[in-house]
C-alpha cells in the first residue's frame, strides 16, 4: 500500500516496455521541475566534454529526454518508435557508416543493452579517431547497493561474473550494476578486450539529489526551489563520494592509432 501511495499516478500500472510509458515519462520530467533540473545538469555536463567537429553525435535511448536542446547536430534514437526520434535501432547494431560519428551519448542506457560487447564493437567502428562515448549510468557503492536492491524496480546484480543478461524488453531487461562491473571491477579485462577504447574519466555523483527528486516512478517529493539546497548537500559529500555515489559519468575515447 505504501508503494502504491508513492507511485506516480501516470506510471501506475503501465507496462514499462510500452512506448506510451516513455511518452508519460517525458511528461513527468516536464512536470517535476526538481527532476528536470537533474537532467539539465546531466546534459550540461555531457555537452561540456563533447569534442568539436562536423560529424554528428548519436544519442542512444533518447526517448523521454531532451538532450537535443544541449547538443547541436544530435541524432536521437530509441529501441522503439517514438515521436521526434530520428532512428529506431538496437544499441548492439548501429546503422551508422564507419568513422561517421564524433560522439555517442546516453543516460541510463548501457545497463539495458543485453550484450555490451556488441555495443563496444559497433562504437569502435562508428566513431572517428578521438571520438568519444559519454554516458551517465548507475554505479555501485555501499549506499547505492542498498537503494537499488531494495527500492528500485530494475535488476541490480554486482556479483554476476557475466557482462550479459537475458534479452527482455528494452527497459525491463537490465543489470543496473553493469557499468561498475565493466569499468571498475573488470577494468583490466575491458582494457584487454577493447584497447581501442580508453577509459578517460569516471566522475561519481548524486548521492541524494536523485532520491529527493523521486525519480521517474514516484510522486513529486521536493519543490524546485529546494534543488540548490540538495545540490549543496551533495557537494559537501564529495570527499566521501565512493561510499555514497549512485551514478557515474563515464567518458571513453577512441584511440587515434586504431
Amino acid at each position: 500500500m505504501l508503494k502504491r501511495f508513492f507511485t506516480h499516478p501516470l506510471t501506475r500500472g503501465q507496462n514499462i516496455d510500452h512506448p506510451k510509458t516513455t511518452q508519460l515519462r517525458r511528461r513527468i520530467i516536464e512536470e517535476k521541475k526538481f527532476l528536470k533540473r537533474i537532467y539539465v545538469d546531466w546534459y550540461t555536463s555531457i555537452s561540456a566534454v563533447m569534442p568539436t567537429g562536423i560529424e554528428p553525435v548519436l544519442e542512444l535511448g533518447a526517448g523521454a529526454g531532451f538532450m537535443r536542446e544541449f547538443i547541436p547536430n544530435l541524432i536521437t534514437s530509441e529501441a522503439f518508435y517514438y515521436p521526434e526520434i530520428d532512428l529506431v535501432l538496437d544499441g548492439q547494431y548501429l546503422p551508422i557508416k564507419d568513422a561517421g560519428l564524433r560522439a555517442i551519448v546516453m543516460t541510463n542506457v548501457l545497463h539495458h543493452i543485453p550484450c555490451a560487447r556488441n555495443f563496444f564493437l559497433e562504437a569502435i567502428r562508428c566513431l572517428r579517431p578521438q571520438g568519444v562515448i559519454i554516458m551517465i549510468e548507475p554505479w555501485v557503492s555501499p549506499w547505492s547497493k542498498f537503494i537499488f536492491k531494495n527500492f528500485h524496480h530494475e535488476p541490480f546484480d554486482p556479483d554476476t561474473l557475466k557482462w550479459e543478461f537475458p534479452q527482455a524488453g528494452p527497459l525491463s531487461g537490465a543489470n543496473g550494476a553493469l557499468p561498475w562491473i565493466i569499468f571498475q571491477r573488470d577494468r583490466v579485462r575491458f582494457e584487454e578486450e577493447f584497447p581501442e577504447l580508453q577509459i578517460k574519466d569516471i566522475q561519481l555523483c548524486l548521492p541524494f539529489r536523485y532520491l529527493a527528486s523521486g525519480g521517474m516512478t514516484t510522486k513529486n517529493i521536493m519543490p524546485e526551489r529546494a534543488y540548490s539546497f540538495w545540490r549543496f548537500i551533495d557537494t559537501k559529500l564529495d570527499p566521501y563520494i565512493k561510499t555514497w555515489a549512485m551514478f557515474a559519468q563515464i567518458k571513453l575515447v577512441k584511440n587515434i592509432s586504431r
